[in-house]
């Protein structure tokens, strides 16, 4: 038996501890309260930094560009420096980040968003890869869930709070983009306890895997993050808009956005629940891919049923999303390629994710109308379906010979 076996059995018999967990909740916290406030505080941004309306999409667009830029990065640097290490320094440059975000400079504004997004993407890049290492294989769906589940809640949280505490303090919005701070000191605090405590432990000999790029499971796994993650971010920026060109109020239109991310995050608590014992997920996937098409085909044939339409937009984007996060860990034979694979898949994942609403507005201008942005995002669900049904077979990329 080798020693990548033991350590198998090994890790399958011991418990996830609720320390680590406390530690995989407190970074996932981190990865969205910095980035959702900004969508509700633009108007009071644009208007105070006299920000032109392209500079106000650049702001909204860098945070995905840096995650394409950085995440193929982390696996290198984590191995060098290792996991914990990493993430003390993510936490503790995404403190920072923040912190000069707020600064009542433009520049300090964008260059504060570039930093603490970088810090962002290591996180979402070494998440995978800590799970992978730490938790048995059979639980890896459950921890998943729980931390997408939490970076839900919290980005919904900090969507709701960032005008009304930009009202309420001094400074207005500079304050406000700055609030999350009261996550960050804490996890990095908390992730130094377990940085110190891991350092005791017989440490694995290092090893750095290659990207995957000749993998065809590796590049089934990046597609189906790079397909929900163009969904998700279409959605967030052009449903209100869609709502509102059907005849539905500005008012009714945000709440019903509120609701698909309500609807979303109640999904990702229950994918673990209906999957469990099942470790091929390719009719789960297939399934949840294909409730977002409906939701889409809904969206664009029954205007009026828009709750019906963000129902299924919910229930099919927040299954999906545990699904990639669950993907890039159960995939990987190890955590060097857990790191490797999130890094693929996450730095193209997010570049298609930056360029989708942008592709979708310009074919919205030049046809008058959503109907053709909608059969696009329609037929890209499929094609998710079925990078889903190949990512979600019971195989490690080891495995993989084609």
């Amino acid at each position: 038996m080798t020693s990548q076996e033991l350590t198998e059995k090994e890790l399958d018999r011991r418990a996830v501890s609720f320390g680590f967990l406390i530690a995989i909740v407190l970074v996932a916290a981190n990865l969205r309260a910095t980035l959702t406030g900004v969508g509700a505080l633009l108007p009071a941004i644009e208007r105070d930094a006299a920000l032109a309306s392209g500079g106000a999409g650049l702001l909204s667009t860098l945070p995905l560009l840096t995650f394409a830029a950085t995440s193929p990065l982390v696996g290198r640097v984590s191995h060098r420096l290792g996991a914990s290490r990493l993430l003390v320094l993510s936490l503790a440059v995404l403190a920072a980040g923040t912190v000069l975000r707020s600064l009542p400079s433009l520049i300090c504004l964008f260059a504060g968003t570039v930093v603490l997004s970088a810090a962002i993407a290591c996180g979402n890049v070494l998440l995978p890869a800590v799970v992978r290492r730490s938790v048995p294989t059979h639980r890896i769906g459950t921890v998943s869930a729980l931390y997408v589940t939490v970076m839900g809640l919290i980005a919904a949280v900090s969507s709701g709070i960032s005008v009304p505490l930009s009202d309420a303090l001094p400074g207005g919005w500079r304050t406000s983009l700055g609030w999350s701070l009261v996550l960050a000191v804490p996890g990095l605090l908390v992730w130094i306890a377990y940085m110190r405590s891991d350092a005791g432990r017989p440490a694995p000999a290092a090893r750095r895997s290659e990207t995957p790029w000749r993998s065809r499971l590796a590049w089934q796994v990046t597609f189906f993050m790079g397909l929900q993650s163009l969904g998700f971010y279409s959605v967030i920026a052009w449903l209100p808009s869609i709502l509102a060109d059907q005849g539905t109020s500005a008012s009714a239109a945000g709440w019903m956005l509120f609701f698909y991310q309500v609807v979303a995050l109640l999904a990702s608590s229950v994918v673990p629940l209906l999957s469990r014992g099942h470790d091929d997920q390719r009719w789960t996937a297939a399934t949840a891919s294909a409730l977002v098409a409906a939701g889409f085909v809904v969206l664009l044939v029954a205007p009026g049923l828009s709750f019906l339409s963000c129902t299924l937009l919910g229930l099919g984007g927040g299954a999906c999303l545990v699904l990639a996060m669950t993907f890039q860990s159960r995939r990987a034979a190890s955590p060097a390629q857990a790191s490797a694979l999130a890094g693929m898949a996450q730095a193209i994942g997010y570049l298609v994710a930056a360029a989708g609403p942008l592709v979708l507005g310009v074919l919205h201008d030049h046809t008058g109308g959503w109907g053709l942005p909608l059969l696009v995002l329609t037929g890209l669900s499929f094609a998710m379906a079925a990078a889903g049904f190949g990512a979600g077979r019971d195989i490690q990329l080891t495995d993989d010979s084609v």
